[in-house]
C-alpha cells in the first residue's frame, strides 16, 4: 500500500492530477506477454518431451530385459495457457472541516493500490499406446520401403540391416526369443555378416541405389507398386568384386544389376530379393538382450545372464548399443533411468550407441499407426 499525504488550496486540482495518472501509467506499463513466451516455451517443451521419450525407451528396454511388459505413453498435446490480471484501485479521505489545519486549507490522504497476478497453466494430454495401435506400431513389421528409404538417406547399410531385417533371401539374422537367456538366442548365419560388410563397401562407393515403381498418384500421395535395388556399374575393381560377392551370397543373377525387392522369406527367382523385416518389438528384444545387468540380479535369478555375441569375420560382434548398469547414477550419461536399485545408462561419450539409440526412436515413425483421431484417456492440468 502506497499512501501519500498532501495539502492543497481549496478549489485547486493541480496537486492531485499526478496521482490520478498513476493507474493509467500502470495499465500501459505491462505489454502483451504472449509473443515473448513462444521462443522460451517452445524449446522448453520440446526439450522436456525429447528427454522423456529417451527415458521411456531406455526404461522399456530394461523392462524387456527383465521379462517385464513395455508400456508406451505418448504425449498427445501440450496446450499452454497464460493469464495476466492487473488490478488498480485508489482510496482517499479529506478533512473538509479544517480541524487542526490552516485557514482555507484542506488536508487529505490518497492511497493507490496495484496488484499483478500471473498464471501459467499448461494442459498436457497423455495417450497410452494400446490395442490396435500397439499391435500396428510395435508388433507390425517395418515396411521394406522404409528400410530402403533409410539406406537411400545415407544410414549405414550394415547397421540398418542388422537392426531391422531378420532375413534376406533365406539368410537369417540373429534371433532373440522372449526368454532373454542364452538358450533363447539363435546366432545369425555366418554369411549374414559377410553380406553386411559387402553391402557397406558398395554403399560407401555410392554405387547402390533404390527406385520406387509408382502405381498411382504423384508426390506424397503416390502409391508404390514395387521397389528395385540397383547396383551401378563401378570403375573400382574392389566394388565390382563386392557386387559379385553379394549376388553370390544371395543367389542372384550375376548379369543383372536391378533386383526387385519383396517382403517374404524366399524369392521366386534369381532376380528378386526377398526380405523379412523385423517389428519394433523384435528390434527391442535384440537390443535388450545385450544389456549388461548386475551380477547380483543374475545370482538372485531376477534376470538371466547376458548372452554372448555372435562370431563374425573379425571376432565377436559387439552389441549395437552399450547399455550398462551401476550402483549410482552416472555423472556423464546420455540417458539414465533407475530400476531395481541400480542405474542403467548410455554413456554420453559413446557416439555409436547414442546414434543407434536415436535411430530406434526414429524407427517408430516408419510404422503405420492407423487413425490419429484417438480420444485422450488422461488429461492433467498442471499449475505453477
Amino acid at each position: 500500500m502506497l499512501e501519500r499525504r498532501f495539502n492543497f488550496r481549496l478549489g485547486s486540482t493541480r496537486s492531485i492530477r499526478p496521482l490520478l495518472l498513476l493507474p493509467l501509467l500502470f495499465l500501459t506499463a505491462c505489454p502483451s506477454m504472449g509473443p515473448d513466451t513462444v521462443s522460451r516455451d517452445r524449446f522448453d517443451y520440446a526439450g522436456a518431451v525429447g528427454e522423456s521419450w529417451k527415458s521411456q525407451m531406455l526404461l522399456n528396454l530394461v523392462k524387456i530385459r527383465y521379462g517385464d511388459i513395455p508400456v508406451f505413453m505418448d504425449v498427445g498435446q501440450v496446450v499452454a495457457g497464460y493469464s495476466l490480471q492487473r488490478t488498480v484501485s485508489a482510496t482517499g479521505s479529506f478533512n473538509t472541516f479544517n480541524q487542526g489545519a490552516p485557514f482555507q486549507a484542506i488536508t487529505g490522504a490518497l492511497g493507490p493500490t496495484a496488484s499483478v497476478t500471473y498464471n501459467d497453466s499448461p494442459t498436457i494430454t497423455y495417450t497410452p499406446l494400446s490395442g490396435e495401435r500397439f499391435a500396428r506400431s510395435i508388433m507390425g513389421s517395418i515396411p521394406p520401403q522404409s528400410i530402403l528409404n533409410v539406406l537411400q538417406a545415407g544410414f549405414p547399410a550394415d547397421i540398418v540391416f542388422r537392426l531391422a531385417v531378420q532375413s534376406i533371401n533365406g539368410i537369417d539374422n540373429r534371433r532373440v526369443a522372449g526368454g532373454m537367456s542364452r538358450e533363447h538366442v539363435r546366432p545369425a548365419n555366418p554369411e549374414f555378416y559377410v553380406l553386411l560388410e559387402q553391402l557397406s563397401r558398395i554403399q560407401n562407393s555410392g554405387d547402390i541405389g533404390v527406385r520406387a515403381n509408382v502405381a498411382t498418384g504423384t508426390g506424397a500421395g503416390a502409391k508404390v507398386d514395387s521397389l528395385t535395388l540397383l547396383f551401378r556399374r563401378s570403375h573400382s575393381a574392389a566394388v565390382r568384386q563386392a557386387v559379385r560377392n553379394v549376388t553370390n551370397i544371395l543367389n542372384l543373377d550375376p548379369e543383372t544389376k536391378e533386383f526387385k525387392v519383396v517382403f517374404g522369406a524366399v524369392p521366386t527367382n534369381n532376380k528378386e530379393i526377398a526380405m523379412v523385416t523385423r517389428s519394433i518389438f523384435e528390434v527391442l528384444l535384440d537390443i535388450a538382450s545385450t544389456i549388461t545387468v548386475p551380477e547380483t540380479h543374475v545370482t538372485e535369478h531376477r534376470v538371466g545372464s547376458t548372452p554372448e555375441g555372435d562370431l563374425g569375420l573379425h571376432g565377436t560382434i559387439a552389441p549395437l548399443i552399450r547399455i550398462t548398469s551401476s550402483n549410482e547414477r552416472p555423472s556423464d550419461s546420455f540417458v539414465a533411468i533407475p530400476f531395481h536399485g541400480h542405474w542403467f545408462s548410455i554413456d554420453d561419450r559413446d557416439p555409436a550407441s547414442k546414434n543407434l539409440f536415436s535411430f530406434i526412436l526414429l524407427l517408430f515413425t516408419f510404422v503405420e499407426t492407423g487413425s490419429k483421431d484417438i480420444v485422450p484417456v488422461l488429461s492433467i492440468p498442471t499449475t505453477r
